[in-house]
């Protein structure tokens, strides 16, 4: 009885371990780098930024991970950070809140994640993603990125926000 014991529990051991080494091999990051300009001339109150349209060059990506994008189960935001790239003596001081959605050709525009609190004198902040499902706008050949931020402050020179996100892949392997 012991014995069979014992091997149920190291069967039930070497699946458990299994299975998180499959998983781990059927999840990766793709992450993406864009600049957002914000122009001195930006009205206090809710301003809407102009569009970045993002090649996701997906298709690559997929096969640098061993998978395509009929295989993709699943596509979520794991992080949205934003820095002020220039000027560097810039803070995000001159923000009360900002979102940035995420579209294509032929998807809804939708929230992908945003920040209500924006700390005072920080030059790098994160929002905090929505959860939304985003495998087809990774598939697409490019999605845009639009901002609606709340200009808390007059702008004196126009400033570069540098927005760096990490997309969590789930997929199928080849």
């Amino acid at each position: 009885m012991r014995k069979i014991l014992l091997l149920t529990s190291v069967f039930a051991l070497l699946l458990a371990v299994s299975c998180k080494k499959i998983d781990q091999l059927l999840t990766f990051y793709i992450d993406d780098t864009e600049n957002i300009k914000v122009a001195a001339s930006s009205p206090l109150g809710l301003n809407m930024l102009s569009p970045v349209a993002v090649p996701t060059q997906s298709s690559q990506k997929f096969a640098n991970n061993n998978t395509s994008a009929d295989l993709v189960k699943d596509v979520s935001l794991s992080k949205l950070t934003l820095t002020i790239a220039d000027p560097n003596t810039e803070n995000f001081d001159f923000l009360s809140n900002i979102e940035i959605y995420i579209s294509t050709s032929s998807n809804d525009q939708i929230l992908l994640a945003s920040l209500s609190d924006i700390p005072k004198g920080a030059q790098t902040i994160t929002l905090k993603p929505t959860g939304a499902k985003l495998d087809s706008y990774i598939k697409a050949s490019s999605y845009t990125l639009t901002t609606k931020a709340s200009v808390a402050k007059l702008i004196s020179k126009d400033i570069t926000i540098r927005s760096d996100s990490r997309f969590k892949v789930t997929a199928d392997p080849l």
